[in-house]
């Protein structure tokens, strides 16, 4: 009888080895690790890594590169903690490379990114297995913090000096005359919109009714002019004037009485002198009647 190779046991085994590979495969795959690609490690010594665990990211210029692989600790050193990191066989770090320590995010993750220069042919690169210069950087909290506390401190500040100032505005009498100054003010001006309120419904009423009989009259005013005959009125008027220049000139050129009068000057020196003497005449009858009058009861001269 042939003993059969591929018996129970076999197919068991070979199972269980599949398994045990796709497990591994599946837990590498999850954590962002390709197994068929061939990496480099390399090393860096912190005093304190603020978190970090094995299977945390490696970036290059915020690029997946790599991973932590191992950290181990001595607490007996000064920099107690030693971690090893892989990252793709085509990553090449120049001497003066730092792997540095910083937050992920804003919940305080850890991760490691690799920052160097961009490579020159005449630099020396690090090899595999190397330990490489090691570098904290500033948290994106650390950050954050940096720029808000001035402001913050500055905002304080003057919140702090504002609330000074109402509290002395407060505190001063001055205030509160002028609270009380408005008080009375705005009570003046209810009862000078309760009264304006009455005239309104009161006087206005009354003022725009002589409005419209006082329009009305106009209208009648109005309505008469237009009876008018303004052009016999004007004609008549013209005529008027014409006399007066008439008149006018009349006696500008000593024709009739009245312009010899205001023209003559011989007449008016006669006129004059007769005058004068009536005014002589009539003071000497004045003072001496008897030389004019004589008067008897018995017929006497």
């Amino acid at each position: 009888m042939k003993k059969k190779f591929f018996t129970r046991e076999v197919k068991v085994g070979i199972m269980a080895l599949v398994a045990i590979f796709v497990l591994y495969f599946g837990l590498n795959f999850l954590k962002g690790i390709d197994i068929f690609s061939p990496v480099s490690y390399y090393y860096a010594s912190y005093e304190n890594v603020g978190g970090l665990v094995p299977s945390s990211p490696v970036y290059v210029k915020g690029f997946k590169v790599g991973q932590v692989e191992e950290v181990k600790y001595d607490f007996s050193k000064r920099e107690s903690f030693v971690i090893k990191i892989s990252v793709s066989n085509d990553i090449k770090l120049p001497k003066g490379a730092k792997i540095e320590l910083y937050d992920e995010g804003l919940m305080g993750g850890k991760a490691i990114q690799l920052v160097y220069e961009p490579i020159t042919a005449s630099q020396t690169m690090y090899q595999p297995g190397d330990t490489v210069e090691s570098q904290v950087g500033v948290g994106l909290m650390d950050k954050v913090t940096a720029n808000l506390l001035p402001k913050i401190e500055s905002i304080s500040t003057q919140t702090d000096s504002l609330i000074r100032s109402v509290r002395t505005l407060v505190a001063n009498k001055d205030l509160t005359k002028s609270l009380a100054s408005i008080e009375r003010t705005t009570s003046d001006l209810a009862v000078s919109s309760s009264q304006l309120k009455k005239m309104m419904s009161s006087d206005v009423p009354h003022i725009l009714s002589d409005v419209n009989t006082v329009t009305s009259d106009f209208k009648q005013i109005s309505g008469n002019l237009k009876k008018i005959d303004f052009a016999a009125t004007f004609a008549s008027i013209n005529h008027t004037i014409e006399n007066l220049n008439l008149i006018t000139d009349k006696v500008n050129n000593s024709e009739g009485t009245i312009g010899m009068l205001l023209n003559n000057k011989d007449l008016y020196i006669n006129l004059s002198n007769t005058a004068a003497s009536s005014d002589k005449l009539l003071i000497d009858l004045k003072n001496n009647p008897k030389r004019y009058v004589h008067f008897s009861l018995f017929g006497s001269k």
